[in-house]
């Protein structure tokens, strides 16, 4: 039997071959990996807020999120498209609540809302990026939840903000960070960009990984849950790998073009 740490490489491994193959396919099966990802991190978001509850709720946002992923790249058309399937996933909401007579829950539309943004519209910016900016952005989150990690399980001890994350220390947090550096560094070098503007960038990530993790870990504690699922042995559940990514990856949008 292999214990949790060797679980965890061992998933880590695995899931590192798949997304290098994913790299360099077409679009099509970029846009398959960016639902099945959406789809398991969805109904874990939901799962948060309604364990049992909401099924119908449940079904429509995972037909918007496919909606959202597979219409063209952003543009007006794209957009107005979006607009119409929004307010016809809320109509429809309202029109089945009226039918079985219950109250409307405008709160749960909202949950049901914001996991369409927190993670398939964060995850659809991967179709903005080439080949070389997807390893650059998946290196940087995943080498910063590693290095924090490894740091914060051998050398930490004081802690960053136990009310929200109880196991993330300051150690942790500068080894995430410095390992991020590392991987934007040596990133820069192999696409010949600047290295100083890799500093900054490697800087912006790091904080904006740990800060999605937080925002993960915060979400947790409101609703009492340890894990987000039990999908990835050693790791947890796909938010709980991922929960880095989404806001790395709109980070990097925004600044990618005033830096690199």
């Amino acid at each position: 039997m292999l214990n949790s740490h060797q679980k965890r490489l061992l998933t880590a491994a695995i899931l590192i071959v798949l997304l290098l193959v994913v790299i360099w396919q077409n679009n099509f099966w970029h846009n398959l990996a960016i639902s099945l990802i959406s789809c398991f991190g969805l109904l874990e978001f939901y799962a948060f807020f309604w364990p049992r509850q909401n099924v119908c709720l449940k079904g429509l946002g995972l037909i918007l999120a496919g909606l959202l992923i597979w219409l063209p790249l952003v543009g007006p058309k794209a957009f107005g498209l979006l607009g119409i399937i929004l307010f016809w996933n809320g109509a429809l909401y309202f029109l089945l609540n009226f039918a079985q007579q219950k109250p409307i829950g405008f709160a749960d539309l909202g949950l049901m809302l914001a996991g369409i943004l927190y993670i398939p519209f964060n995850l659809k910016l991967f179709q903005q990026l080439d080949p070389a900016e997807i390893i650059l952005v998946l290196a940087a989150s995943f080498g910063s939840d590693t290095g924090a990690y490894y740091a914060g399980s051998l050398w930490g001890k004081r802690k960053i903000w136990p009310q929200v994350s109880p196991k993330k220390t300051w150690m942790g947090a500068f080894g995430g960070l410095l390992s991020c550096l590392i991987i934007v560094e040596l990133w820069g070098t192999w696409q010949k960009h600047n290295l100083l503007n890799c500093l900054i960038l490697g800087i912006i990530l790091g904080v904006a990984a740990q800060l999605g993790d937080f925002f993960e870990s915060a979400l947790k504690r409101a609703c009492a849950i340890k894990d987000s699922g039990s999908i990835l042995p050693g790791h947890g559940g796909i938010l709980d790998r991922i929960d880095s990514l989404l806001l790395v990856l709109p980070v990097y949008i925004v600044v990618r073009s005033l830096i690199i």
